[in-house]
């Protein structure tokens, strides 16, 4: 027996973000029609003292062709300090006929792309179709991945980021300018990234609100994706209460996001806050944008179902291609 092996370089060529962003769409549809079946709470080892977590995402799709993704992955913040992603881990996929293990891909690179190309599908299901100003708050792993993947969504003319480094946020907008052949604008403070802005993504490591609703102007669509644990927040009670919230899962998202667990422990929000997931927008069960003054919001965790499904594609054109590496197993 062999196992494929796909490195954070394999699965950043066989994922670009358009092919990743189409996966994605599959992905969130198979979700909503109950062919992928996955725990509405992942496992997670927390122990106290410990500089990180383990949390195990398994995911199962039904079909011709049935397959099981499991996900472990590290969550490491101080990594971000020593310029290391605070994700680590492997994603396993396995036959869903035999058992038989079929590949070992980069955690690393799987989270980075997958997250970034389901923000993409929001923000092309949610954001009205005039948005020309996209701002990103965040420098890290996911800021970038997010600027690649969004800048194609929509015709933005204006492309700006901010985040607590000023001298970061400079470096990584003149990388990202440079890699996109366009302008990306380092700005001084999250307020003045926001302003005016019709898309907003914040993908930090904030544990308090980084986002607030006086700076958002009418229309406006946010994607909060950084924050996914039940303890910390990127967008403030206010924020909650104005918009139309969409999620990946609405299971998921009671369950352990903390933008919507804390504002609800405020009492700013009520329990039925949470209007639709992505999947039933796509499949035509929920509604999406309801009129172009609207705050809209996609609420993220991340699922075991993005990562099972952005496996998928990326060994199937492995196989095709040659790529990666064959090892005895």
């Amino acid at each position: 027996m062999s196992i494929r092996v796909l490195s954070h370089r394999d699965v950043h060529r066989l994922l670009p973000p358009e092919q990743c962003a189409a996966a994605m769409r599959e992905a969130l549809t198979a979700l909503a029609a109950g062919r992928i079946h996955q725990p509405d709470r992942r496992p997670v080892l927390d122990p106290p003292g410990a500089a990180g977590l383990l949390g195990l995402m398994p995911a199962y799709l039904a079909g011709d062709e049935p397959a099981y993704g499991l996900k472990a992955v590290t969550l490491f913040p101080g990594n971000t300090a020593r310029g290391l992603d605070s994700h680590q881990g492997a994603v396993l996929l396995f036959d869903g006929a035999t058992g038989r293990a079929r590949a070992l891909l980069d955690a690393s690179a799987v989270t980075e792309v997958r997250s970034a190309a389901v923000t993409a599908v929001a923000t092309d299901l949610l954001a009205r179709r005039d948005a020309r100003v996209l701002a990103v708050v965040g420098t890290g792993v996911q800021g970038k991945a997010h600027v690649r993947a969004l800048a194609g969504v929509r015709g933005f003319e204006r492309i700006r980021v901010a985040a607590r480094d000023a001298a970061k946020t400079r470096w990584v907008c003149a990388e990202l300018a440079a890699e996109l052949g366009r302008p990306v604008e380092p700005c001084s403070s999250v307020r003045e990234a926001v302003a005016g802005a019709d898309v907003v993504v914040t993908a930090t490591d904030a544990a308090e609100p980084v986002l607030r609703r006086e700076w958002l102007a009418p229309g406006c669509h946010v994607n909060a994706v950084g924050s996914a644990v039940a303890t910390t927040r990127e967008l403030d009670g206010a924020t909650m209460a104005a918009c139309d919230v969409f999620c990946d899962s609405v299971a998921a998202v009671r369950a352990e996001a903390g933008d919507y667990l804390l504002a609800l422990r405020e009492g700013a929000v009520g329990p039925d806050l949470l209007r639709a997931s992505l999947g039933e927008v796509l499949t035509g069960a929920a509604a999406g944008r309801s009129g172009p003054e609207r705050l809209t919001l996609f609420e993220s965790v991340g699922l075991a179902a993005w990562d099972l499904v952005a496996a998928l594609h990326a060994v199937a054109r492995a196989e095709r291609l040659g790529a990666g590496s064959v090892v005895p197993y």
